[in-house]
């Protein structure tokens, strides 16, 4: 997943900072978007030559490691790079033809959060990567159902067998892979990429999504908060997806957001009355930045940039300041224009913190 160029929040989550342990993703009402972001996550582990450990209790880990997106590297990076800028640029200009000639003297608006920070890599989604880039890393799985299926069910401290199990394995590759920094490292430093899919659902036993008074309510914070101590005396990363839509329960979702380092809410378009306003024609959903590390500070930084959007191009993934069309047609609603009028206090919530520089974000 590319962190180039990038807001401050995304970057953290994007390459697994070092002092970013934690990485909450609210998934998008299908998933669709928030499993290309968890893709990405292990992507850039396998570029950067770190160790994977990918949990899931709805996909193989197998299958979610053979549909990691092709990097883009050296020459071939900037060649799909320039063929997308041509692309982007024929559709600036058909759209600025659209625009009232009253329009076009007034300063044009900058799109996309910017920063002069490089690094991370950009990744084609229309091509997934190659075996042989595979080939030197080390990457370990847990699939649920195999998992289950090997011994009795055991319930300790009001968690399920399941988040049991998943703590046992991530624990265990810690300390036989060299990953705890309690210890001295016998082996040569690297970085545990820790992925769990869809974390919450029913699929993994629990009944946060079935229920608003769920059995072993404090399951799931249990779980996190023992991940966080793991994570946090070792040298890895996690990403966690979980479709907090379906969790009727708002206090839980508050302990998880305060357990985590980074929270990231996807809102896709598919479905809802978005998708066909005129008004987001150029994007498929928007990113909800709800809290980022208080890295040396007691608050978090507060941007002037907090609505976000992201659209899926031919071959990349970015994230873009939502820039509304200053000129509405006539075949825009009465309901349309409201919804622009209301676009600012419907989409400024959350602290996100921005940097400054010249690029929107790639992946």
């Amino acid at each position: 997943m590319s962190a180039k160029s990038c807001p401050d929040a995304i970057q953290l989550s994007v390459s697994g900072h070092q002092k970013t342990k934690l990485i909450f993703t609210e998934e998008d009402i299908y998933g669709l978007y928030s499993n290309l972001l968890f893709k990405y996550f292990l992507a850039e582990g396998v570029v950067c030559g770190h160790h994977l450990f990918v949990a899931s209790a709805k996909e193989h880990p197998d299958n979610i490691l053979k549909e990691l997106p092709a990097p883009l590297l050296d020459d071939a990076c900037r060649n799909e790079l320039r063929e997308e800028a041509t692309a982007a640029k024929s559709e600036d200009l058909q759209d600025s033809m659209k625009i009232a000639w009253r329009y076009q003297n007034l300063p044009k608006m900058e799109a996309s959060p910017r920063t002069s920070t490089k690094f991370g890599h950009y990744y084609d989604v229309s091509k997934t990567m190659s075996p042989e880039q595979f080939q030197p890393i080390k990457w370990h799985s847990f699939y649920l159902p195999e998992e289950l299926s090997l011994q009795s069910k055991v319930k300790t401290c009001n968690m399920n067998s399941a988040y049991t199990r998943l703590l046992q394995s991530i624990q265990k590759i810690i300390y036989q892979e060299g990953f705890d920094g309690s210890d001295p490292q016998k082996k040569q430093n690297n970085i545990l990429r820790i992925g769990i899919q869809s974390l919450g659902s029913i699929l993994w036993g629990d009944d946060i999504c079935s229920s608003d008074t769920p059995e072993d309510i404090h399951s799931l914070t249990k779980f996190l908060y023992v991940l966080r101590g793991l994570l946090r005396k070792s040298l890895s990363a996690c990403i966690i997806t979980m479709p907090s839509h379906l969790i009727q329960n708002k206090a839980i979702m508050e302990r998880v957001t305060n357990l985590s380092d980074i929270v990231v809410g996807l809102e896709s378009f598919i479905g809802s009355e978005r998708e066909t306003n005129p008004l987001y024609k150029d994007y498929h959903g928007l990113v909800h930045v709800r809290q980022i590390p208080r890295l040396n500070s007691l608050i978090c930084d507060v941007s002037d940039t907090k609505d976000l959007a992201f659209r899926l191009k031919r071959k990349l993934f970015t994230i873009e300041q939502l820039h509304l069309p200053p000129d509405l047609s006539d075949t825009v609603s009465c309901t349309s224009k409201q919804d622009l009028a209301e676009s600012a206090k419907l989409l400024s919530s959350g602290c996100g913190a921005m940097a400054i520089g010249k690029k929107h974000l790639d992946f």
